[in-house]
């Protein structure tokens, strides 16, 4: 069975990634990119028939583990009764073809053993094993080839391979395990030691160019270097996790692929990377979306491939039992068919913080932009399934109109900017007192429906009573105030009503639910971190920083977070390591270095003499009209 998911740590080469337990097992890697097929699956089943790679010592051992600083190289250190030693494992990052593991002998003598156990596509396919001319073994399934190179001794044993061996203090012992496809050349061979050096380095001047400055830099460091791991190098897409189908609660059916892209995370990632000094790579995801989202707008997904893909069909592996009995195993997504509101305006606000940021935007991106704000204006009056991709029907999702509302805002802005050096046309002019307009009509309409006087909340959905940590975005988005009111009421009653354990749920999960799914799962945990977003905000900075801390003692022992987290069984769950954890937490550490709350960095910073989209600012005074 597969470990805790904390247990587990990632190595990557900005294509694939692996997961590696804290016994030293590799139990999930997909090659040669993060969407293809796993040979090893044992994550989601059994190591014995679905696929694993263990290298550990042969008797009894106490283990520690961390990474290298400043880098994915991952040390392991296991201690023995006869001595100890340390196992390195990394994806060297200039050729997206391996993952190599070093056996060093750190004191005394340690019998150590190997099984290797390849199983391709997710564990179905039981490959050809073999040894090429060279001696290497070569294991075969479909296109598929592994190619393992080692000197230390292998022998099959059903069908693993193993090998048995012993390492004394001061040498070493390395396992190449390449990928490549059946019906080429068998990858070349690389000199590990060499291969070592160089990703190191690699990542070492990579993390050169953070911004720190942080009480928690440490740890903001790590979680930056965890989304590098999760950038698609060749297209600049960024997967939302490595992993598919860890649950979102043990047992049960909210199980997930999330090796796609979401624009849903896209401003929030573009200005975690541009923050914290990362441009090349804000950039990258900048020219990424505007390539995934261009051709029909009536077309436009929530989510795509790491390459732009739009075919992503949903399917059900029956074969895989799931994570601790968690069905189903699911690849692919259905939710890229759903239509979702808020992705049009993450959509603009991207482009528009990254033009804000010094990042030019090309004529094709604002012809593309102009079209998708066109389709906008049709259809921004319809229900979605909103941010969180219900399956229980269509609604008039808050959340999804304040992000309509963004799009039409930031597309104003840019505008605004955009024609200071060149003479605005008279189409541009037109466009922009009609986007004008729809501004305004959402504005009003969200403060009429969307707000409940008696809970004085924002509420989920027009005409619900439920509230929904989304919410927490609206001063976020610049759409009203962080002092506003309204805002004020929102935040207190999620702090009050959505709060479990010390963390913000999405929404009530525990009865019966507006999503489709059966009730239950755990703490999705950006919405902690946006909650402390607008504790920074409102000034109430020792709350935030408490909470703050709180969310960093989640982080398993290399720093790594998944989607949710389970107050009661006090463990992760969901996708690991997943980006928007990660992404929420840099922006968070960021806000809260400045001292400053997120609605003055991303919605702009609104005073007496008006909301920064033209909007009147909504003063105490005026509290008792909701429509303004």
């Amino acid at each position: 069975m597969a470990l805790l998911i904390e247990d587990y740590a990632l190595v990557g080469d900005g294509r694939s990634a692996a997961l590696i337990g804290r016994d030293g097992s590799v139990d999930w890697l997909c090659w040669p990119r993060f969407d293809a097929s796993a040979c090893f699956a044992a994550l989601l089943g059994t190591r014995e028939d679905h696929g694993h790679w263990r290298i550990a010592p042969a008797a009894e051992a106490t283990t520690t583990r961390c990474y290298r600083e400043n880098t994915l190289v991952l040390e392991t250190t296991h201690e023995t009764a006869e001595g100890a030693v340390r196992v390195v494992d990394f994806m060297p990052v200039e050729d997206g073809t391996h993952l190599v593991r070093l056996v060093e002998g750190v004191r005394g003598r340690v019998a150590m053993r190997m099984d290797l156990v390849v199983r391709f596509d997710y564990g179905s396919a039981v490959p050809w094993v073999s040894r090429s001319e060279n001696d290497d073994l070569r294991a075969i399934a479909g296109p598929n080839k592994l190619v393992l190179r080692t000197r230390a001794p292998l022998k099959g044993v059903g069908q693993t391979t193993v090998s048995e061996f012993t390492v004394e203090a001061g040498q070493s012992v390395a396992f190449v395990l390449s990928y490549g496809l059946s019906h080429e050349e068998d990858p070349p061979p690389i000199e590990p030691r060499r291969m070592l050096a160089g990703t190191t380095a690699w990542w070492r001047s990579w993390c050169q160019r953070c911004r720190g400055g942080t009480p928690w830099d440490a740890v903001l460091t790590r979680s930056l270097l965890t989304l590098k791991a999760l950038i698609y190098r060749p297209t600049g897409g960024i997967v939302a996790a490595p992993t598919t189908s860890l649950p979102e609660q043990i047992g049960g059916v909210r199980n997930w692929d999330y090796r796609f892209c979401w624009l849903r995370d896209s401003t929030f990632t573009l200005l975690a990377l541009m923050d914290a000094g990362y441009i090349d790579e804000a950039r990258a995801w900048r020219d990424w979306l505007t390539r995934a989202v261009a051709g029909s707008p009536a077309q436009a997904h929530i989510l795509y491939g790491i390459a732009g893909e739009r075919l992503l069909p949903e399917i059900e592996l029956d074969w895989l039992p799931g994570y601790e009995g968690s069905r189903p195993v699911r690849i692919g997504n259905a939710a890229a068919q759903q239509f979702q509101l808020d992705v049009y305006g993450e959509l603009f606000d991207a482009l528009f913080q990254a033009h804000q940021r010094g990042m030019l935007a090309d004529e094709s991106g604002v012809r593309v932009g102009r079209a998708l704000l066109d389709h906008l204006e049709r259809v921004w009056r319809e229900p979605d399934e909103g941010i969180w991709e219900v399956r229980g029907g269509r609604k008039h999702f808050v959340h999804s109109k304040v992000m309509a509302w963004v799009a039409f805002d930031r597309a104003i802005r840019f505008y605004e900017d955009h024609v200071t050096d060149d003479e605005p046309t008279a189409g541009d002019s037109e466009a922009v007192a009609r986007w004008r307009g729809v501004r305004d009509e959402i504005h009003r309409e969200v403060c009429e429906k969307g707000f409940d006087r008696e809970r004085n909340s924002f509420v989920q959905h027009y005409g619900a009573k439920d509230l929904d940590a989304s919410l927490l975005l609206i001063a976020h988005m610049g759409f009203l105030p962080q002092d506003d009111p309204r805002v004020v009421g929102t935040v207190e009653a999620i702090g009050r009503d959505l709060m479990h354990e010390g963390f913000i749920l999405r929404y009530d999960t525990s009865e019966q639910t507006t999503d489709g799914l059966p009730a239950g799962e755990g703490a999705f945990l950006p919405c902690s971190f946006w909650y402390a977003d607008n504790l920074i905000g409102l000034g109430r900075c020792d709350e935030a920083r408490s909470l703050i801390e709180r969310l960093l003692s989640l982080c398993n022992d290399v720093g790594l977070l998944a989607e949710e987290y389970d107050p009661v069984r006090k463990r992760q769950v969901g996708n690991f390591p997943q980006a928007f954890s990660h992404v929420a937490l840099v922006n968070t550490l960021l806000n809260f270095s400045r001292a400053i709350g997120p609605a003055k960095e991303r919605g702009g910073d609104p005073d007496a003499a008006g909301h920064p989209g033209g909007q009147p600012v909504m003063h105490p005074q005026a509290a008792e009209s909701p429509a303004t």
